[in-house]
């Protein structure tokens, strides 16, 4: 589990297709500083799995000194935009939240419900608007002061129509994340809040058991 604040953007080094599925490498230092094997880190807001970290031969900086290699499955390329990741791209990255640290945004699982792009934005004094477009079938868990993650980032949501949604970025996000990158058309991972979803599935009727034939006759004695 995750919170949607990111720790640190790190710098695709490789996407090797294997397949239908794909080996991403990904230059760290800070989520790489106490990283194991099997340990699990959001990138752009998709939970991937550590397979092997190593060393970078030649860093260009000290910023980036480890090399963290994801294996990524055909589900996840599916669902997600990380089979259009470059060597050079900037990613969200942030660890699993430790259970007795600060929830500082909302619960975000890594799991990605689908896929936006930026519609427009609006620059603002030191922020910007932006509009993402919005699947149909996730418009009915986006509401108006709702939580939303978009590429791994936790954000509030200030308007929300049938196909879209907008968010309010403050200098720190613009500065510590991709989307102070971004342009209109880049495509976004979108996970709506898992509480929305939960509350849905309690909503719907549980269907009544059939009754068996030999509970829906008369007791002997009683006809």
């Amino acid at each position: 589990m995750f919170t949607g604040i990111v720790e640190e953007l790190g710098e695709v080094e490789a996407l090797a297709a294997r397949g239908d599925s794909a080996l991403l490498t990904v230059r760290s230092s800070v989520v790489a500083a106490d990283v194991r094997h099997g340990a699990s880190i959001s990138v752009n807001g998709v939970c991937l799995t550590v397979v092997a970290a190593r060393a970078a031969e030649s860093a260009e900086s000290a910023e980036f000194a480890q090399l963290l290699d994801f294996d990524v499955m055909a589900e996840t390329l599916r669902r997600s935009v990380v089979g259009t990741l470059h060597p050079g791209a900037r990613v969200n990255l942030e660890r699993a939240v430790r259970v007795d640290g600060r929830l500082d945004g909302h619960v975000v699982q890594g799991h990605v419900d689908g896929t936006g792009v930026i519609v427009s934005r609006t620059p603002g004094d030191g922020w910007d608007s932006v509009r993402f477009s919005l699947p149909s079938n996730l418009a009915r868990y986006v509401a108006e002061k709702g939580s939303i993650a978009v590429d791994g980032i936790s954000l509030t949501v200030t308007a929300v129509g049938p196909d879209w949604f907008e968010v309010g970025l403050i200098p720190e996000t613009l500065r510590a994340t991709t989307l102070g990158q971004k342009a209109s058309g880049d495509p976004v991972n979108l996970e709506t809040d898992v509480l929305a979803r939960y509350a849905e599935r309690l909503l719907i009727p549980s269907p009544t058991p059939p009754q068996s034939s030999q509970s829906s006759q008369a007791a002997p004695g009683l006809s």
